[in-house]
């Protein structure tokens, strides 16, 4: 081998994708669609209970879950945390409360975002309603609910 004085480097582009998307199930697939219909969807369980977000297996038993049932669209703030300045990722850009809300007919809290206007308007216990996006904006996602909101307010 003779010393040529360069060496060619050799190149290919390459474009690294993981293009993989989530399969979701048949409850939560279903949770999700209710959403883009403007319907909050639970699932039953054990004793009674209402699982919000919906499950596959009960959380207490590990038995299947039963049925889905729809829940709310009102609910009762269970505790709450306020924000006074949301980050550009946050759900809106105001302050708001990021809050456990258990919809009527639910047993089990959903995390979500109230839109009180000020942290004295939040208390334990309130009632709120989801308000949810446009119709042609909704596309299955947690957030087809934009926040919920005082229902005094609604």
């Amino acid at each position: 081998m003779g010393d040529t004085g360069a060496e060619e480097v050799l190149r290919a582009p390459h474009a690294l994708d993981y293009t993989y998307t989530r399969s979701v199930g048949p409850v939560i697939g279903a949770f999700l669609t209710g959403l883009r219909q403007g319907r909050i969807l639970g699932a039953t369980g054990a004793g009674g209970v209402v699982t919000v977000p919906p499950t596959e297996y009960d959380p207490q038993t590990g038995e299947r879950s039963g049925e889905l049932v729809e829940v709310g669209p009102a609910g009762v703030v269970s505790t709450w945390a306020w924000t006074d300045h949301p980050s550009a990722d946050q759900p809106l850009d105001r302050p708001f409360a990021w809050a456990l809300v258990t919809l009527d007919g639910a047993t089990t809290g959903l995390l979500h975002v109230v839109d009180a206007g000020s942290s004295d308007a939040m208390s334990s216990g309130m009632r709120v309603r989801a308000k949810f996006v446009p119709e042609a904006d909704r596309r299955g996602h947690l957030r087809d609910i934009e926040c919920f909101v005082p229902e005094a307010s609604s």
